[in-house]
């Protein structure tokens, strides 16, 4: 896992694997978002998409209720980190009819306010183990920094293989029809 020296840099981290993973839906037909290709991978494009989305969402809901002075439900209300099947099914459905556009759109918005999280961090808050309630609940004890990379620029980067096995799957399966 790589490390980063400042803030800046794990925004720009963020930013450059975001740009590459999102750039690559642009080109897949709306009617195609819900094709599985079992030979890749065990999800369609919405749902690929609809986990980076789940995940940041976290993220930003975790910082948020720490802010508020409330502590914050891990992974999720009603959810357990040894059932993260159930979370990314939430996901699924979370974003199952939403337009593909819109979820591009709601992208962006989400690294921008991840970016903008990152920011406000002090390099203590950002750095260190301990910082925020909401990284001390599992054992690991991860800095902020760690907690954003694994949910951010980590799967943007496996996720982007993935969509792209997917594309040239599709492109397959047209030719033989």
């Amino acid at each position: 896992m790589p490390s980063y020296e400042s803030g800046t840099e794990l925004i720009d981290a963020i930013i450059r694997q975001g740009n590459k993973f999102i750039s690559e839906f642009g080109d897949i037909p709306d009617q195609y978002w819900d094709t599985l290709q079992p030979d890749v991978d065990d999800r369609t494009p919405r749902q690929m998409l609809a986990y980076q989305l789940g995940w940041m969402n976290l993220l930003l809901e975790w910082e948020h209720a720490e802010e508020q002075g409330h502590v914050a439900a891990m992974p999720a209300e009603g959810y357990a980190w040894n059932r993260l099947g159930e979370l990314y099914e939430h996901f699924y459905t979370t974003w199952q009819d939403v337009a593909p556009q819109q979820m591009i759109d709601t992208f962006h918005e989400q690294v921008n306010h991840i970016c903008w999280m990152v920011t406000s961090f002090s390099q203590q808050e950002l750095f260190e183990a301990g910082q925020r309630q909401w990284t001390s609940s599992t054992q690991s004890s991860w800095p902020v920094w760690k907690w954003i990379h694994i949910n951010t620029v980590a799967p943007f980067t496996t996720f982007r293989t993935k969509i792209r096995h997917w594309k040239r799957a599709m492109e397959q399966w047209d030719d033989l029809m």
